[in-house]
């Protein structure tokens, strides 16, 4: 039995980002929006009622219990925008210490506004995440 949360929905993802709660949230939304669609060349897709995947993956954990996931994503909350992107790949740390003001999470990097980072080194780690998972890798 799949009891999956978070799962595809047919949600109209500019719609979602309409929802922010200011007018910076919804410009750095669709900033993020169009950075990841330039290194995918995917469509976005919402997932669950808050992320914006790109692509989707199958998974099975020793457990029993698999599911479905976003290759990548992002998510433009109103606390800080998340970004799915944080896997096992090589030259992470070094890209992290020119972004700029950011959090980690396991696979999460958070940014409270996109004129706190760099942007050449957001788009450098977006696109070394979308190598990876590419490369037959998942970021969990």
């Amino acid at each position: 039995m799949n009891n999956q949360k978070t799962l595809p929905t047919d949600k109209d993802v500019l719609n979602y980002i309409d929802t922010m709660p200011t007018d910076r949230k919804k410009e750095d939304a669709i900033v993020a929006l169009e950075l990841m669609k330039k290194i995918t060349g995917l469509a976005p897709r919402m997932w669950g009622p808050s992320i914006i995947g790109f692509g989707e993956y199958s998974y099975t954990y020793e457990s029993g219990h698999s599911g479905t996931a976003a290759q990548i994503a992002f998510s433009p909350r109103k606390q800080r925008m998340v970004f799915y992107v944080m896997g096992d790949w090589k030259g992470k740390e070094a890209l992290l210490e020119k972004l700029g003001k950011h959090k980690l999470g396991k696979i999460c990097l958070y940014i409270n506004k996109l004129a706190d980072v760099d942007m050449d080194v957001l788009e450098t780690i977006i696109a070394k995440a979308w190598k990876h998972v590419l490369a037959g890798n998942n970021l969990c």
